[in-house]
Formats: structure tokens, C-alpha cells, sequence
């Protein structure tokens, strides 16, 4: 007969894992269920580059840009703004509707833990931002002929850095609103600031440099400048690097150090 020891510990882990399986593929199916958000974080962004490359004079180069048309800068931006949508807008009125609602309190009782639904809207929601971005460069290229990035490597580290830390702005949003109408609130009072610093109405490039500096201590301006640096093909520099990590490991750790279930 087996002793206690040898069972329990085997087998706990499995039926963590199978219920946060079972999470992710329930929360999945609610996410596709929803237009409205499906729309913000996939169409928007690229719905928005398409609408600046159809005006003419955004395709044509211009020497204030060092000889890059506007419509090449706004492809960065599209991917940057399918990050803050994700991060800001979207998911922290889905986390915070559920530990209004109770839902949290009640998963206490069961044997999928809070965390595993944490991490099921993180990664859901991440995912649409990346879908969107693939979507936005594939568009800009085959439609407006903007050269993909000519230090991929570089450039994708960037996304992903800049990503991590809107998921992070997002969990701390929700750390701090009590209810979907508070996060609704913080989440704007964050959110068009923050498309303000990666250029949706002004390319960065553009800004006055005072400015330029100004927005590059945020990690959408400096992802804005890094992503242009990799799309020329040149590693970004270490600094512009450094903002988005390091916004993403203090507000994971506000976050960490805030948020409550119930």
C-alpha cells in the first residue's frame, strides 16, 4: 500500500497543471467571444496604418525624416499601440470584473489557484498584441512597400520588452481599482499619455528634441526609438533597452506587492 508520502506530492502538480490547462482553453474561448476587444487590439492598429498610408504625401520621403516617409514610421507605432491596448485598456477591465464579481474568492475553493486565471488573461492578451503585430508589419510591407526590420533580432526584443511592461502597467491598473469603472478611468488617464509617447499623433522621430527626451523615459517613447534603430539595422541602443525592462520589473513588482484577489 502506498504511503501518503509517496502520492500526494506526485500528484498535486498534475491536477494543478490540468486546471490551468483547463483555464487557459475556457478563458480563450471567452476572449475570441469578444468583438469589441478583438477588434481594439487586432484591427485598430493596423486599421490606423492603413488610413496614414493613404495619404499621399505620407508615402513620399521627406529629408526632416532623414529620408523616410512618414508611413514607415507608423508601423512601429501600430505595434506599439497593439501593446498598450492589450495592457492598458483591455485586460485590466477583465481582471478586475472578476474579483468583483467574486470569481477569485470562489476559485479559492477549488483546485485551480487565482494565478493560473492571472496568467491565462496575461498570455491570452499578449498573444492578440503579437497576432496584431505580425498583421501590422505584414500590411505595411505588402501594401505601402515598408522594408521589414533589418535587425530582427533586435527588433523583436524590443516588442517583447515593450510588451512586458504594458502587461505590468495593466496588472498594476487592476492592483489599484476597485471596480471595471475605476479601471475604465485609470486605464484612459494612462492610456492616452501613453499613445502620446509612442507617437500616434506625432511620430517621436518628429518631436522637438526637448520632447524627444522627454517621452524616451517612458518605454513606449524609447521602444518607439529602439524599434527605429533596429529597423534600420542597428542594434538599439542599450539605453533605449533598458527603460521598457526596467518599467517592466517595478511595476511587476508594484504589481506583485498590490494586487489582491478579493
Amino acid at each position: 500500500m502506498p504511503s501518503p508520502r509517496s502520492t500526494r506530492p506526485d500528484s498535486a502538480p498534475p491536477k494543478a497543471r490540468s486546471a490551468s490547462r483547463a483555464v487557459l482553453k475556457t478563458e480563450a474561448r471567452l476572449f475570441l467571444r469578444e468583438p469589441g476587444t478583438l477588434f481594439w487590439i487586432l484591427v485598430f492598429p493596423t486599421l490606423l496604418l492603413i488610413i496614414i498610408g493613404l495619404i499621399p504625401s505620407f508615402r513620399e520621403a521627406q529629408a526632416s525624416l532623414g529620408g523616410r516617409r512618414v508611413i514607415d514610421l507608423y508601423v512601429p507605432v501600430a505595434l506599439l499601440l497593439s501593446a498598450i491596448t492589450a495592457g492598458i485598456q483591455a485586460m485590466p477591465a477583465v481582471l478586475t470584473g472578476y474579483r468583483e464579481r467574486g470569481i477569485l474568492r470562489r476559485m479559492s475553493t477549488t483546485p485551480v489557484r487565482p494565478a493560473a486565471l492571472l496568467g491565462a488573461q496575461i498570455a491570452l492578451h499578449g498573444a492578440a498584441a503579437v497576432v496584431s503585430s505580425v498583421l501590422a508589419l505584414t500590411v505595411g510591407r505588402l501594401a505601402f512597400g515598408v522594408a521589414l526590420p533589418g535587425q530582427p533580432l533586435g527588433y523583436a526584443l524590443v516588442l517583447v520588452l515593450t510588451l512586458c511592461s504594458a502587461l505590468a502597467l495593466g496588472c498594476v491598473i487592476c492592483s489599484l481599482s476597485p471596480t471595471t469603472k475605476v479601471a475604465g478611468v485609470v486605464g484612459s488617464a494612462a492610456f492616452f499619455p501613453m499613445m502620446f509617447a509612442a507617437g500616434v499623433w506625432v511620430p517621436v522621430q518628429s518631436m522637438p528634441d526637448t520632447l524627444q527626451r522627454i517621452v524616451q523615459l517612458v518605454p513606449f517613447g524609447a521602444a518607439s526609438q529602439a524599434l527605429s534603430q533596429a529597423a534600420s539595422g542597428h542594434w538599439p541602443d542599450w539605453s533605449q533597452l533598458a527603460v521598457p525592462a526596467a518599467w517592466a520589473v517595478v511595476l511587476g513588482w508594484v504589481a506583485k506587492r498590490l494586487f489582491r484577489w478579493e
